[in-house]
């Protein structure tokens, strides 16, 4: 069992008695997914806000990044919650899946605005590449998968980007007051992280594909 596994059966143990709260409530799938994108895009709007209005003040950098890990746990409850509640489909597949790029790409790019509205142009550069190879890495999946071919090789696939994005953020926050380094660069690394593991990721299944189609 891969750390990945160990740790969603352990999150699953935690949030299996709300689940059974969610089914009694008969609360479906769609509307937790929906939940998740609406909290991103607040997380989102904090990082333009942040951008524009209060440049200086990187606390609300950090309240962005827990926002964004709070969303990460209703990506786990919309996919456990159709499993037990039998509430899977294949629109909801559809839906989870295209709400979860757009949450990605609306937090990814409130990250972007931040850096190139604030005199780091190169990190937006670097946030931009992480969020081409985000969408590379779900996109090679899918058109592997429609190829009949299983497909999820790699180091960075979402969970380990949304943790690490919303972990970059609250430390961003949490040294908001240092004057001793710029607190930023607890932001900047990760971006320089998933930057060059996701598109890393997004060429390993390429060539995992091409090996499996020979």
């Amino acid at each position: 069992m891969n750390y990945r596994d160990y740790l969603q059966k352990l999150i699953y143990k935690i949030i299996n008695p709300l689940i059974n709260g969610l089914i009694k409530l008969h609360i479906t799938p769609n509307i937790i997914t929906f939940i998740g994108l609406v909290l991103n895009i607040v997380a989102a709007a904090l990082f333009v806000y942040a951008a524009v209005y209060a440049p200086a003040d990187r606390s609300i950098i950090g309240w962005a990044g827990a926002i964004v890990l709070f969303a990460g746990l209703f990506d786990m409850i919309d996919g456990r919650l159709a499993r037990m509640g039998n509430m899977q489909s294949k629109f909801g597949a559809l839906w989870d899946s295209t709400l979860d790029r757009y949450s990605e790409l609306f937090t990814l790019s409130g990250i972007a605005i931040f850096f190139l509205l604030n005199g780091y142009p190169w990190s937006g550069v670097v946030t931009l590449a992480a969020i081409i190879g985000s969408v590379m890495v779900s996109y090679v999946r899918a058109r592997a998968e429609a190829q009949g071919i299983e497909c999820k090789v790699g180091l960075m696939q979402r969970p380990e980007r949304v943790v690490i994005t919303a972990l970059g953020a609250l430390l961003c926050g949490a040294f908001a007051s240092t004057t001793s380094f710029d607190n930023l660069l607890m932001l900047i690394v990760p971006m320089w992280i998933i930057a060059i593991l996701a598109n890393a990721t997004a060429v390993w299944r390429i060539i995992h594909c091409y090996n499996q189609l020979k």
